[in-house]
């Protein structure tokens, strides 16, 4: 199925209708649906489809031959190969003189990587002959520190060549409700606690109808798609597997610094640092810093892809159980009634995506949102604000609390909130939302209706 990219296709539409040469770059981590969106976009179209291989230059020339001569004999059965790949880019020039081509090379940095020559030789073509053919060449990677500063980089041969770029991000919780539309909100929230908003895995997990049926078949079982799908991705896109599932697994139970991490893990600080480094260039960590702060000792790395925060959870812990065919019998009791405290930062990233979404309904315009943290000088004692949203320019900030429980929240989450923006930013303007998954009281209903605070509910998030 094929959902919410309208615009990078309208965008990747309009370019081939002009006719002209285009080099367009497209990258973002695995499974995030960039191969989807050019399939979708090639569709009806002449088109040399190569997906590279993680594989030798020979076996990635072969391999190129056959596209070429497929997409030219869509009939043939035996491909012949060429002798080299300025014989198969003087074979691709010659198709695109004579018709309008899209020529795509599928996950580029394995070319990259083992033909050394071929962003020099394309960035040849574009500069020398492509510019007056019909050519529309495309670039895909899932390796997005390759593509930035490999194929984007000032560095690269290609740089300023391309004629358009799309990093394609992870779906938003309000854009992935249309996978599922029959689910309850509550539902929808779970499947983007789950899949982080990645498209590939919303499909594999088939929750037309029931959300628990789908994760215990598909997700907690030995046979289903998803249950072995980090460690695949670990095993495929790193050399030490284990090592980094180490570290994930030492941030997973609570270590947070660096030298936490790395104590945990037993690995050097120094050697532990280009594990982690590794992991925020693919996507999977992050680093977080109280807002408005530098970099420094406060900083903590956390898990960012959802999926395999959820993973990571839910799995190992429950994996004895998982293999001796008792999911059905540990599933409520070990897991599902656990989802609504694994919700509380997953529901803090949805509050902020709501906030940067619709900034026209906010009292200025925000630079940014995060999680800020530190020390209550008076009372001595540790304070986290869920969100704070820092202005564009001014002294004014929005601050927010996001709670992810049933009860109804009462009067005293407006007070702790003004008591922590005091420490925060004495003396600053400051502008209250609380976010709630139950609900609100009475009293607290009646403090926004007089302009206090604004309150925010689960549905309100997505009817918005």
């Amino acid at each position: 199925m094929f959902y919410c990219r309208e615009e990078e296709l309208r965008i990747m539409n309009r370019r081939y209708e002009k006719g002209r040469f285009e080099c367009i770059i497209i990258y973002g981590r695995r499974r995030v649906g960039k191969t989807a969106l050019i399939n979708e976009f090639c569709k009806g179209k002449k088109t040399v489809y190569f997906s590279a291989l993680n594989a030798s230059s020979q076996e990635n020339l072969e391999a190129l031959s056959k596209a070429v001569y497929f997409c030219k004999y869509p009939e043939g059965l035996r491909a012949p190969v060429y002798e080299s790949y300025a014989d198969v880019l003087d074979e691709i020039t010659e198709m695109a003189k004579r018709d309008r081509l899209i020529f795509v090379i599928d996950e580029y940095p394995y070319l990259a990587k083992v033909e050394k020559s071929i962003s020099s030789r394309l960035q040849h073509m574009i500069d020398h002959v492509w510019q007056d053919t019909g050519m529309y060449l495309i670039l895909c990677g899932s390796s997005m520190s390759f593509m930035e500063y490999q194929v984007l980089g000032y560095e690269s041969p290609l740089y300023g060549r391309c004629t358009a770029q799309f990093k394609i991000r992870a779906l938003t919780y309000r854009e992935i409700t249309a996978f599922y539309p029959k689910l309850a909100l509550e539902d929808q929230a779970l499947l983007y606690g789950i899949t982080g908003g990645i498209p590939h895995y919303m499909n594999k997990l088939e929750a037309e109808d029931d959300l628990d049926e789908a994760l215990i078949e598909n997700f907690f079982q030995p046979s289903g798609y998803l249950f072995e799908e980090p460690e695949n991705l670990l095993k495929q896109e790193l050399r030490e597997p284990a090592i980094y599932n180490s570290v994930i697994s030492a941030i997973a139970g609570g270590s947070s610094r660096a030298n936490e991490i790395s104590a945990k893990v037993g690995l050097e600080s120094g050697i532990c640092a280009k594990y982690l480094r590794v992991l925020l260039e693919l996507g999977i960590l992050k680093k977080e810093t109280p807002m408005t702060e530098k970099s420094g000792k406060k900083t903590i790395y956390v898990i960012d892809d959802n999926f395999f925060r959820f993973w990571y959870r839910f799995v190992p812990g429950n994996m004895s159980s998982i293999n001796a065919g008792r999911i059905r019998l540990i599933y409520e009791p070990a897991i599902k009634r656990f989802y609504s405290d694994y919700m509380g930062l997953v529901f803090e990233k949805m509050c902020r995506e709501y906030l940067l979404r619709y900034e026209e309904k906010l009292p200025f315009l925000l630079s940014d949102a995060g999680q800020w943290w530190g020390t209550d000088k008076k009372t001595r004692t540790e304070i986290q604000i869920d969100i704070v949203g820092t202005p564009v320019e001014g002294n004014e900030y929005l601050i927010g609390s996001c709670k992810y429980k049933n009860e109804r929240i009462g009067v005293d989450e407006l007070e702790q909130l003004r008591r922590y923006a005091e420490v925060f930013r004495e003396g600053a303007g400051f502008h209250y939302y609380i976010f709630s998954k139950g609900g609100f009281t009475q009293p607290l209903t009646e403090l926004a209706k007089q302009g206090e605070v604004t309150l925010l509910t689960l549905e309100d998030m997505y009817q918005a």
